[in-house]
């Protein structure tokens, strides 16, 4: 029998639907995309004081040009934050070649994904926490995260490179390092980065997985 490789267990994850369809981020114009590359770093600074009137004003368009995005403003914040976590999920999978050890592949998936914690202002985290569906959002796209590691990880332990553990808990820790670490109440006691202490997490728990003698 053909030995699965691990894009294609990788792929066989369902990931979360995005909030634009391929159709209508398909009919984005140039503006919009341009619009939506600036709410994203304005949004950085904080976002929830902020009306649609004055989000218009910062990147100067019309309010008629954002409600043909977005029926409110955090409609628009999650539709901006998806956009943003889809693109790091893309660069994530490019990191991944098929000839790779489950293990391998999941050292090199995470690290890639928590890059979209490289930095993260305090200001919007605490908004991002204040905001149901920007943090509903967020967990949808770290619980694929989690799916995906586990994949990975159910691979792993299929292929002999790691000893049988608990997939569904080890994936839950490993694929949530980023996700926790960039929490308001967690970002503001880390001596570094989301990304920095995540990664060296990461890298310590799978240095220290028990493997097949």
């Amino acid at each position: 029998m053909t030995q699965k490789d691990v894009i294609t267990v990788m792929r066989a994850v369902a990931a979360p639907s995005p909030i634009l369809n391929r159709e209508r981020e398909a009919a984005l114009s140039p503006r919009h995309r341009e619009i939506l590359d600036q709410l994203s770093d304005l949004f950085q600074s904080g976002f929830v004081e902020l009306s649609m009137a004055q989000l218009a004003g910062h990147v100067n368009c019309s309010l008629r040009t954002l409600y043909q995005l977005a029926e409110g403003r955090d409609e628009l914040v999650v539709l901006v934050i998806d956009r943003v976590l889809r693109s790091h999920g893309r660069l994530a999978m490019a990191e991944i070649g098929p000839e790779m050890a489950a293990l391998e592949a999941i050292g090199a998936y995470l690290h890639a994904a928590n890059r979209a914690v490289a930095d993260v202002p305090q200001a919007f985290a605490d908004d991002v926490a204040r905001t149901e569906e920007a943090t509903a959002n967020q967990e949808r796209h770290n619980a694929y995260i989690c799916d995906v590691t586990q994949a990975l990880l159910d691979l792993a332990i299929e292929r002999g490179e790691l000893c049988s553990v608990d997939t569904a808990a080890l994936s839950r820790m490993l694929g949530g390092l980023g996700r926790d670490f960039s929490r308001p109440e967690v970002l503001s006691r880390l001596s570094t980065t989301p990304e920095v202490a995540a990664n060296a997490m990461l890298d310590l728990v799978l240095a220290g997985l028990p493997v097949p003698r």
